[in-house]
């Protein structure tokens, strides 16, 4: 069984507080603005990572630990100040962001220590896989993922349980594999597709280092949006969509891929390929300027007439110290057969 995740946070009462908050209706005495009902966003962040920590943050930068080595990465919503001293911030790597380019992804580049190697092996709900810096900034994985790992397991259970087989499950841009390898672990058949050969070939590592080489997992290069039209030729079908698309990008033969124009159809193409009895829909959208509500109508929209229902919110993570502070890092939808 899958086990339990993440935290969930809840909304304060709007009327006894006085706060502007999603997900209550009408006016508070003494006010003039009015209380806009809509969906309340939940914020999840995984509550038992061994080899991952957000020690610290501030100065627009956040101090964090993978496995045994510490990092300083750029965070420009860590507006506050650090609250432990200077040489508690000495790290293994250090992301310098170019001149003038703290929220783009592509420019600056790592300051390592010699002593790090190439990459090393962490770890989460014993699953094994590889930890390296990248260009883009981040470590091979994303740990404000885990909650999502988790509730796929907790969905891929409650399928098999409901229809005696393995549900079937796509995971578009997969980069290197962990919500594949993780899904495939909880009982899944999964097909792996992103449409860059390295991300692919770092996924195939992943699969190594997990010891899961003979692990029912579909790898394909390809562009998400091709491969799902070419699937609804096929007649082919999935009882669960994974999806966490970039802003921007380009497939392995040029095509172009732009979120603000492109997610839409490819959701409705998602719906086209979800079989005659669909666990899941889940949605993660990083590097965009836009609340959960964008992420939970655009779902919620394509899903219209399935039953089940819609959540959002945000992935986030948490502080290790006293009185933590939380970071948002992405924003989601998920929809589910039997309730969010």
């Amino acid at each position: 069984m899958a086990k339990p995740f993440g935290i969930f946070c809840q909304i304060p009462n709007v009327k006894k507080h006085g706060l502007i908050l999603p997900g209550a209706g009408g006016k508070v005495a003494g006010m003039t603005e009015d209380l806009i009902s809509q969906p309340q966003p939940r914020l999840l962040a995984a509550a038992d990572w061994g080899d991952y920590e957000l020690i610290d943050s501030g100065d627009g930068q956040k101090l964090e630990r993978f496995g045994r080595y510490r990092f300083v990465r750029p965070e420009p919503q860590a507006m506050w100040a650090p609250r432990q001293p200077a040489e508690s911030w000495q790290a293994d790597g250090r992301f310098v962001p170019g001149q003038g380019r703290e929220d783009d992804e592509e420019g600056g580049g790592w300051t390592l220590s010699p002593d790090l190697p190439d990459s090393w092996q962490v770890g989460y709900d014993g699953l094994r896989f590889l930890a390296r810096p990248t260009p883009f900034r981040h470590l091979g994985f994303f740990p404000e993922q885990a909650p999502h790992w988790r509730w796929c397991a907790a969905q891929i259970d409650r399928f098999a349980a409901t229809h005696g087989r393995p549900p079937r499950i796509l995971n578009l841009f997969a980069y290197s594999g962990i919500a594949s390898l993780h899904a495939a672990q909880a009982g899944a058949e999964v097909t792996h597709v992103d449409a860059s050969r390295k991300a692919i070939a770092q996924a195939f590592e992943n699969r190594d280092t997990a010891g899961m080489e003979d692990a029912p997992i579909r790898f394909i290069t390809e562009d998400a949006s091709r491969f799902v039209e070419r699937e609804i030729r096929r007649g082919r079908s999935y009882d669960g969509i994974i999806l966490d698309p970039p802003k921007y990008g380009r497939g392995p033969k040029g095509e172009r891929w732009r979120i603000e124009s492109d997610l839409v159809p490819l959701l409705q193409g998602c719906r086209q390929i979800l079989s005659e009895n669909p666990r899941f829909l889940l949605l993660t959208i990083y590097a965009i300027r836009a609340s959960s509500q964008a992420a939970h109508y655009a779902l919620s929209g394509i899903m219209e007439g399935a039953g089940g229902a819609v959540s959002s919110g945000e992935l986030v993570s948490v502080e290790s110290q006293p009185d933590p502070r939380v970071i948002s890092q992405a924003n989601f939808a998920r929809w589910t057969a039997e309730g969010a």
